[in-house]
């Protein structure tokens, strides 16, 4: 059964990122090429911009549109990726990536979590660490309030009230402090991916005549772990690990 392509839409720039004028007109010019279905000068248009210092998901949401388009996986995935980590959660970039993922050859599943470990991821990836850290910050200044409501109120009860809200407040805020910091753990942890060679073989170990533990695919997301002068060390979703020359991939954090 042929598979129907999605029409892929461009993403427009948000009206309160500040742009050069030069980069508004890259920006127009390479929606009209876009528009014509000249992809790959669209993308100079794009990378133009990028060149010039400007980061948005619309940017990287455009390129992965423009690289799916011309059938290239990797750069494709690559740029949906990047787009995703700047705007986590978009329902466009998440279906046009789904669509971009399609087209791998490698079908990796991933290890099955507890029950207890899926809670705590869901819960410390509820919010960014720094969304984690703002919130901290808004139940400290309660904290402060509800402590003063406490020191100035008369009335014993509305005293009572004062002080378990300033309390409650600031053990949230406590907690709020340990989700940014596991959360930026995580993110410190977490270096990801994505191979850009059409098939590379993976080493058990950081040389030319190691065994060859597995082969990857143009497209596939994995994470570097290590590093060791050329050599990285890689893992990807199922639990499997090796060692693959640098040049095979491109990381999506190089922002």
């Amino acid at each position: 059964m042929k598979r129907i392509k999605p029409i892929l839409t461009l993403m427009g720039l948000l009206s309160f990122f500040p742009l050069f004028p030069q980069n508004n007109d890259l920006f127009d010019r390479a929606t009209e090429y876009y528009n014509n279905g000249e992809y790959t000068k669209a993308m100079d248009q794009y990378q133009q911009i990028l060149d010039n210092g400007e980061h948005s998901a619309a940017l990287y949401f455009n390129l992965g549109n423009c690289n799916y388009k011309l059938n290239n996986i990797g750069p494709s995935i690559y740029y949906y990726e990047k787009a995703l980590l700047l705007n986590p959660n978009d329902s466009e970039i998440l279906n046009n990536l789904g669509y971009a993922q399609n087209m791998r050859l490698d079908a990796i599943e991933e290890i099955p979590q507890p029950d207890l470990a899926r809670l705590y991821n869901d819960l410390v990836s509820l919010f960014s660490f720094d969304e984690w850290a703002y919130l901290a910050v808004l139940l400290v200044m309660l904290f402060v309030l509800g402590y003063l409501g406490y020191f100035f109120l008369r009335i014993a009860n509305q005293k009572r009230i004062a002080f378990i809200a300033s309390i409650s407040c600031l053990i949230l805020g406590a907690i709020c402090v340990l989700m940014a910091y596991l959360q930026h753990q995580e993110f410190e942890n977490d270096n990801p991916a994505i191979i850009y060679s059409k098939e590379v073989k993976i080493a058990s170990e950081p040389n030319d005549q190691s065994e060859v533990v597995f082969t990857l695919h143009e497209g596939t997301k994995v994470n570097v772990v290590d590093n060791l002068g050329d050599w990285s060390k890689i893992s990807i979703a199922d639990g499997q690990t090796g060692w693959v020359m640098s040049n095979n991939f491109k990381l999506l954090k190089d922002f």
